[in-house]
């Protein structure tokens, strides 16, 4: 186990979640599945209580802790990508999966995690700063899913 591990709490689909991730995202995967010895508050001896995995080489532990407690944009996986067809591929397997659309690169998969989905080209206008980052970032702030041909016009005039 790393020394430092995310853990994150899901309702009882803390499996379901991180096999799509794995499959979603690359230099990620599910690494071990551990059943609880014991009944639990939300579940019963043998259920899956926690899966250790990795996304996009983070990693990550998935509690299955119930009801009790619901994902906020206060804590969101940040994924670059290198141009449209990759940010299209990963919004689009979120949003179809059952998540949801947000705003300026953010969405919501269905088990209620958020993902900026934040194209290296977006950044790279931000961090120039002046004129550049504030017309790249007007830009953005009209946007759901990032339009990189959009941010490259706006980062030009």
């Amino acid at each position: 186990m790393e020394k430092n591990t995310i853990c994150i709490w899901y309702d009882k689909d803390a499996e379901a979640a991180a096999r799509f991730y794995a499959e979603t995202f690359p230099d990620s995967a599910v690494t071990g599945v551990n059943h609880a010895p014991g009944d639990f508050p939300s579940g019963k001896k043998g259920d899956v209580l926690t899966v250790q995995f990795t996304v996009a080489g983070v990693s990550c532990i998935g509690l299955n802790g119930g009801p009790a407690f619901k994902h906020s944009e206060a804590f969101s996986f940040q994924i670059s990508t290198d141009d449209q067809e990759e940010t299209d591929r990963y919004w689009d397997a979120i949003v179809g999966n059952g998540g949801h659309e947000s705003a300026c690169g953010w969405c919501k998969d269905k088990w209620g995690v958020s993902w900026q989905i934040t194209p290296r080209v977006l950044m790279e206008a931000l961090a120039a700063g002046g004129a550049e980052a504030k017309r790249a970032f007007d830009a953005m702030m009209e946007m759901k899913k990032i339009d990189i041909a959009a941010i490259e016009a706006a980062r030009r005039g």
